[in-house]
């Protein structure tokens, strides 16, 4: 591969990867008695950047790990974390569901491995799976806000980091340890299981290896798949075929618009291996690890829409032109090979005390299928290193240095193979340092990097396109509160992040039936740039925790599709890339508080929402916009139970683009009972829950499915999760 020894390299200089993930085995399984850590995720984050005690340059962070996990724990890693403050999902599938971080998504949303970029092709389509299963999750870290510092321009709108212990971050106390979690559901007939053992195979060396695999059937909805609206469309469309004497398309037209209870086509199999083994020494450490993840999942549609292939037009007898439609319901094959390597060293007494690495390599492959018909197959192969010299914090003063280099092969060979073969290399320089004087904290980091696109066109041209990108940020933040039960902080911070475009967005030129467009990208366009300005307020007082962010983003060149005055190219509307400037307001909170705290009985209120508005620059809304939504619950602790119950509410979405419709608003009431039978750690919790559970109708106006993929009814679920 390309500037692979390059790679190669920066992996070598320092052994491996920054050692991000510590033993995440959470509070909540070591301290029954600590009343935070039973509930939700953290809003402070727990890993932060090398040589920081805080992330305050990146203002919103959640870590969502423990029970909380478990109790939100879904197939995709977007429905996962989708109940944060600022989160969403793209929801296109069942088995399809990537992270959308107010309100941004696709190649502004960096999803990574213990730090190391996925390296697939999942910010391509929607309808693309990401390469993620959360079943092996130990946590989940969420950066809102510009994560271009830490992991590169893509992270311009934030980074989502699933945590794992692959490569075990350190030697077990005990000689084997295992972790599991067993799962089933009602709506979808969802059986999975997940386990991981750690071998302590001496002092100094410790051997992981783990596994899972799900199964979903079809999902159970309420009412009827298609939208109204929708439903109309293909009622007229059925009587116009049978007034033009097609019974049949007429009947499959009428059978689609009144297709209820059920989702069609939305099952998913995934099954996943792993191993890793790690020597520690001190500070000093070295591991390797390999994975293997396999995903099956269907393609909801109906008949007129979802997933439907252009027409291949011939001529009739008559001269009528007959369409060549797919030979079945479609469904993808995802199978991605990874290996990863991580290591430190120490340095003593130096300036740097510490120098850190950690490298990925991904071998991913895509495949389409119309029933049993291959469609369109993509490859992705990539490398992505990482090294840090890091400053221990000395007098208040810390932080780190490093570089990043990343190399990644495209190609795609069928009917939607709508973006040429493409190779991106990326290299950077990056540094973050932090300074507190007193209750005063002051961050500042900075990053260049540069971008080559190199694309081979089917007809033999070629295209390069070189990009620089700098990106800064800068805060200040002050400390209301502290003590042994308090830590209050109040801050605000600038940044300025800088995005190149993707090889997508520079040569797409042919059909995407995600999007449902003819989509055509533009070779010329110029980075994305956006200032930022964010506050925020956060911490604890007492055994309350707080955190609350008001942002405003402004963008120079701001990258999105717009529809052409143009005939439409093989039935599907025409799209293109364009830039122009546009604007980005938000708000964002969570408050727990322990109304009742007495021994032996807690409990806690949990109160969450956010709020994002973006306009592009001639006034009109940026598409897919998530709606204002809100999370109000109770959760009593008793004794050995936690009992939660908890209202989810979205609001209706009518600030839409030209060419999408609303979405109606709807409240979710959920309840979840937790066991844990046992004193001292939590090596059990078993957990019963009911989500949706008045059977209400709810779409994600993020989603470019929501008129006929419809969220999950009433569901039934029951968890247990193992650790000893």
């Amino acid at each position: 591969m390309k500037s692979f020894r390059l790679a190669l390299f920066l992996t070598a200089a320092s052994l491996a990867a920054p050692v991000l993930a510590q033993n995440t085995d959470t509070a909540d399984e070591t301290a029954r008695d600590d009343f935070h850590n039973r509930d939700v995720g953290r809003d402070t984050i727990v890993v932060s950047a090398a040589g920081l005690e805080r992330l305050d340059v990146l203002a919103g962070t959640s870590v969502l790990e423990g029970n909380a996990l478990q109790r939100d724990l879904e197939s995709q890693i977007g429905d996962t974390i989708d109940k944060l403050p600022g989160v969403s999902t793209s929801g296109f599938a069942p088995g399809a569901s990537r992270p959308i971080l107010r309100g941004l998504s696709g190649e502004r949303i960096r999803v990574l491995t213990d730090g190391v970029g996925s390296i697939d092709a999942s910010a391509v389509s929607d309808d693309h799976s990401g390469t993620v299963d959360p079943l092996i999750a130990s946590s989940i870290e969420v950066l809102r806000g510009p994560a271009a510092l830490l992991y590169g321009s893509q992270a311009i709108g934030g980074a989502v980091n699933v945590i794992t212990k692959r490569i075990p971050p350190s030697i077990p106390d005990e000689p084997v340890h295992f972790d599991g979690l067993v799962g089933f559901d009602s709506a979808s007939d969802r059986v999975e299981a997940g386990a991981s053992i750690d071998w302590r195979l001496s002092s100094e060396l410790a051997f992981h290896i783990d596994g899972s695999h799900r199964y979903t059937d079809d999902l159970d909805i309420p009412g009827y798949v298609a939208t109204p609206a929708l439903r109309a469309q293909l009622l007229d469309a059925a009587d116009e075929e049978e007034e033009e004497g097609h019974l049949d398309e007429a009947e499959e037209f009428r059978e689609g618009a009144n297709a209820q209870g059920v989702l069609p086509n939305s099952f998913t199999r995934t099954s996943t291996a792993g191993a890793g083994l790690a020597w520690h020494s001190g500070q000093n450490m070295f591991g390797v690890s390999a994975d293997y993840y396999d995903t099956t999942y269907g393609i909801p549609g109906l008949p007129g829409v979802g997933h439907v292939h252009a027409e291949e037009h011939e001529e009739g007898e008559e001269g009528e032109e007959e369409g060549h439609e797919e030979e079945g319901p479609v469904s993808i094959g995802m199978k991605r090979t990874r290996v990863d390597a991580r290591g430190a060293i120490d340095l003593g007494e130096g300036f740097f005390d510490l120098v850190q690495a950690k490298f990925g390599y991904s071998d991913y492959t895509h495949t389409e299928f119309e029933g049993t018909e291959t469609g369109t197959k993509f490859d992705v192969e990539g490398v992505e290193g990482r090294v840090e010299f890091v400053q221990s914090n000395r007098n208040g003063w810390g932080g780190s240095i490093g570089m990043q280099y990343s190399n990644v092969d495209f190609a795609a060979d069928g009917e939607e193979a709508f973006v040429a073969p493409n190779t991106t290399e990326n290299w950077a320089l990056f540094a973050v340092q932090q300074y507190d004087i007193g209750a005063l904290g002051l961050q500042a980091g900075a990053r260049y990097e540069h971008s080559g696109v190199d694309v081979d066109f089917a007809d033999g041209t070629n295209l390069t396109r070189d990009f620089d990108a700098f990106s800064a940020s800068a805060g200040v933040s002050y400390a209301l509160l502290e003590g042994l039960e308090d830590d209050l902080r109040i801050g605000i911070n600038g940044s300025r992040a800088e995005r190149a475009p993707v090889a997508q967005e520079l040569v797409a030129d042919g059909p995407h039936v995600a999007t449902q467009a003819y989509e055509i990208g533009d070779a010329s366009l110029t980075t994305e740039r956006a200032w930022g300005l964010e506050g925020y307020i956060r911490g604890s007082i007492g055994r309350a925790l707080v955190s609350a962010s008001v942002y405003h983003t402004w963008f120079d060149g701001f990258i999105y599709l717009d529809e052409a005055d143009v005939e439409p190219i093989d039935g599907l509307e025409v799209f293109n890339f364009l830039q122009q400037d546009a604007k980005q307001f938000g708000v964002e909170g969570q408050v727990r508080v322990p109304l009742i705290d007495n021994d032996g009985f807690q409990l806690l209120a949990d109160l969450r929402g956010d709020y994002v508005r973006a306009t592009l620059d001639d006034g009109s809304p940026v598409p897919r916009i998530p709606p204002l939504s809100g999370l109000a619950a109770l959760e009593a602790q008793v004794g050995h139970f936690d009992i939660r119950g908890e209202v989810e509410a979205y609001a209706k979405q009518d600030r839409v683009s030209e060419h999408e419709r609303p979405t109606d608003g709807f409240t979710f009431v959920n309840a979840s009972v937790a066991w844990h039978p046992f004193e001292g750690n939590e090596n059990l919790t078993v957990l019963a829950q009911v989500d949706n559970i008045f059977d209400v109708e709810g779409r994600r106006h993020t989603s470019f499915t929501k008129e006929y993929t419809p969220l999950a009814g009433r569901n039934v679920k029951l968890s247990a999760r193992v650790s000893f």
